[in-house]
Order: C-alpha cells, then sequence, then structure tokens
C-alpha cells in the first residue's frame, strides 16, 4: 500500500508518541481533527494502526508486507470460486469435448444420477481418449475420467492458499468445491488457477489504493 506523505508522517507521531489521542495527533500537525479522519481510518483499517476507546491510536509494528500476507492467510475459497460445469457419468465423451469447448473450461466434474462427484475429466484425459481410431460418440465419459479416491478436493471454508497449494502438489488446473452430505458429494463450484490469480490481483490493487 502506497502511504501519502501526512500518513506517513501520522504513522511516525504514533511510533514515536503512542497511544495517542487523534486530537494530539492533529495539534502536531497543525490540521483539524475532521481533517486527519480519513487518514486514521484507512491507515487502522489496512493494518499500520490500531484504535482503543479513551486510550488513543498506538502502531500495529507490521509492515506492508506483513499485512498483504497477513490478509491473503485469511481468504476463503467461498470468495473466489466459480460455477462447476457437471456433466453426467454416461455422456459420451465426444459430448464432453463439446462442453469443454463451449463452456471454456480446461475441466469437467463428472455426476452420478444423484448428482453427486464420481469423477473429474481433464484436457489431458479428453486428449488421451481422442488419441487411435476409437467412436468417440460411444465411449462414456465414466470409461475415462479420473476416480475417487484419485480426486483432489476442497471446500469453500478452506483457506484459499491450502487449496493453491493443492493445485500446485497435484499438478492440476482446477478443484471441485463440495458439500458432504451423507450419501456422497455435492460439486457447488470450481476453483482454478485463474481464480487464484484473480485473488493475488485484487489484494495487490488493494494495497496500492
Amino acid at each position: 500500500m502506497e502511504l501519502s506523505n501526512r500518513q506517513e508522517q501520522i504513522i511516525q507521531i504514533v511510533k514515536d508518541n503512542g497511544p495517542i489521542t487523534g486530537e494530539n495527533i492533529a495539534d502536531r500537525l497543525d490540521l483539524t481533527r475532521a481533517t486527519l479522519r480519513p487518514d486514521l481510518a484507512i491507515l487502522t483499517m489496512a493494518g499500520f494502526l490500531d484504535a482503543r476507546p479513551r486510550v488513543g491510536y498506538f502502531f500495529t509494528g507490521k509492515t506492508g508486507s506483513e499485512l498483504f500476507t497477513e490478509k491473503l492467510k485469511k481468504f476463503k475459497v467461498s470468495e473466489y470460486q466459480s460455477l462447476p460445469i457437471l456433466v453426467e457419468e454416461n455422456v459420451s465423451t465426444y459430448d464432453a469435448i463439446c462442453t469443454m469447448f463451449l463452456e471454456d473450461v480446461g475441466t469437467l466434474f463428472v455426476i452420478d444420477n444423484k448428482t453427486h462427484l464420481v469423477g473429474v475429466l481433464s484436457r489431458k484425459d479428453l486428449l488421451r481418449a481422442s488419441m487411435g481410431s476409437q467412436d468417440l460418440s460411444s465411449i462414456p465419459v465414466h470409461i475415462i475420467m479420473t476416480r475417487m479416491p484419485n480426486i483432489t478436493i476442497c471446500e469453500e471454508d478452506d483457506l484459499l492458499l491450502d487449496a493453491a497449494q493443492k493445485l500446485i502438489e497435484k499438478q492440476i488446473d482446477a478443484l471441485p468445491v463440495v458439500n458432504r452430505t451423507e450419501d456422497g458429494l455435492e460439486v457447488i463450484g470450481r476453483l482454478t488457477k485463474t481464480n487464484i490469480t484473480k485473488a493475488l490481483v485484487e489484494l495487490a490493487r488493494d494495497q496500492h489504493l
């Protein structure tokens, strides 16, 4: 986060004199309390300063990079997941390829007749099935899909960093976001490398506002 000269001055005053009231900070800068209020709000929300009623402002001791990391560690999967693209397990491989192309995704999640997760189809799975002279319209996707227990999943309340680590470790492009039921896993979203990138870009922009 890029701070203005006045915000840098405020932080230094609080470092040297904290805890200190907003009125005292304003007096040192020869400003009114009302003029200073937006800067104090920004510095407090960003985590550089903290405030206690009837005590005043004090410096948290955290750098910009530490605050960036702290915010990133709080992000949940639910905040950045996308809608899942689902196909039924008896759909043909040809139709699955068409769905992947039309939806512009790299991973399809396969469900059974109870809408529970039974498999995952990646670009590699479909490419592998396409090699050779076999009739793709006659091969159901359950023949070529990746099955449990080889499917890596995540849940809405998982930390985004933990889900990102799974993507890296498993070298996959997407995770199904699931809700656990008595009968199986219900697919309620998908988390991709693009979602992770979006989170990082948004956080970086926030730091420079």
